[in-house]
C-alpha cells in the first residue's frame, strides 16, 4: 500500500477508542458456528487482523489456543490492551502492532484470519497474498462487515444516513488530498478474494444478530463512524450541528426505553487449497 495511505487510514481511527469500544457491536457468536463449519472444528490459532479494541478478537478466547489481535492504531490497541489486562492477561492473547500486508507471522502458521469491519482498509491484493501466505492449508481468511445503519425504521434510519452522508462528504472536502484514507468497495471484496487465486474455495454469506439499545448506544454508534469524527474533527461545524439535532431526534425516539436493533453482516471468505491444489 502506498505510505501515506496506511497512514491516513490509520490516523482516521485515532482519538475515539473509547467511544468505539463502547457502542459498536461485539462479533456475536455466529462467526464462530460458520467460521468452525467451514475449518471442520475449532481453530488452534487465529489472526484478527485491524482487530481495533479487540470487539471481534476476545470471540475466540478459551477457544483457540493462540489468537493474536493486530492493530496499527495505538489508540486502539490500547484499549484492547486494557481489556486484555482486566481479563486477567490470558497468554493464549497477545496484541501487537502490525499491517495486514506484513503479519509477521511464521509461513502457514494460522488456522484462521479474521477482518471484522476492518478489511476495506486495507490494499486487498497483497493483504492477500499476506494472509495466504500465513495460512495452513485448508485454513480460512473471513471478512466480516455490519450494514450501517442497523434496522430500526424509517425515521431512524434515515436520520443516521444523512449524518453519516454529511460527514463523509465533509471530512473528503476537508481534508488535504495527502491526508485522505481510502476505502475499498466492501461490495468487491468477494470479487478481490477471487481475483487473488490463493483460495481454492470462495463465498459470501449473510447473518443477522438482535441486540437491544437504548438513545446513548444509537447515538455512540453513528458517532463512532470514522468520516463522523474526521469531520467534527477537521472543524465541520455544519457537521457538528447536525450530530446535535440527531441526538435530539434519537432522545425523542427512543423515549427512556430501549428498542431491538437488527444488525446485518455480509461475510466473505476464503479457504485456502492444500499444496496439491496448487
Amino acid at each position: 500500500m502506498l505510505e501515506h495511505i496506511r497512514k491516513n487510514n490509520v490516523d482516521r481511527f485515532a482519538g475515539f477508542g473509547e467511544l468505539y469500544d463502547r457502542h459498536r457491536p461485539s462479533a456475536p457468536k455466529e462467526v464462530v458456528n460458520i467460521l468452525e463449519m467451514y475449518l471442520g472444528g475449532t481453530p488452534d490459532t487465529v489472526a484478527d487482523v485491524g482487530c481495533g479494541t479487540g470487539l471481534s478478537t476476545f470471540l475466540w478466547l478459551n477457544r483457540a489456543r493462540q489468537i493474536y489481535g493486530i492493530e496499527p492504531s495505538k489508540d486502539m490497541r490500547s484499549m484492547a490492551e486494557s481489556k486484555w489486562e482486566a481479563a486477567g492477561r490470558p497468554a493464549s492473547l497477545t496484541f501487537r502492532e502490525g499491517y495486514a500486508d506484513d503479519l509477521g507471522l511464521e509461513n502457514g502458521s494460522i488456522d484462521l484470519v479474521t477482518c471484522s469491519q476492518s478489511f476495506h482498509w486495507m490494499n486487498p491484493q497483497p493483504t492477500l497474498a499476506e494472509f495466504a501466505r500465513v495460512l495452513r492449508p485448508g485454513g480460512v481468511f473471513a471478512a466480516y462487515d455490519c450494514d450501517w445503519p442497523p434496522v430500526l425504521g424509517v425515521e431512524m434510519e434515515a436520520a443516521y444516513s444523512n449524518l453519516y452522508d454529511l460527514a463523509e462528504r465533509r471530512a473528503q472536502e476537508l481534508s488535504p488530498q495527502d491526508q485522505q484514507a481510502y476505502k475499498w468497495p466492501k461490495d468487491q471484496h468477494l470479487r478481490q478474494i477471487q481475483d487473488s487465486r490463493q483460495f481454492r474455495y470462495t463465498r459470501e454469506i449473510v447473518f443477522h444478530n438482535w441486540e437491544k439499545a437504548g438513545a446513548d448506544r444509537y447515538l455512540g454508534l453513528a458517532l463512532s463512524q470514522g468520516g463522523t469524527q474526521a469531520a467534527i474533527r477537521l472543524g465541520a461545524q455544519d457537521v457538528q450541528e447536525a450530530a446535535e439535532q440527531f441526538s435530539r431526534t434519537v432522545e425523542a425516539f427512543f423515549a427512556g426505553e430501549e428498542k431491538e436493533l437488527l444488525f446485518s453482516y455480509r461475510m466473505r471468505l476464503g479457504v485456502k487449497g492444500s499444496d496439491k491444489d496448487n
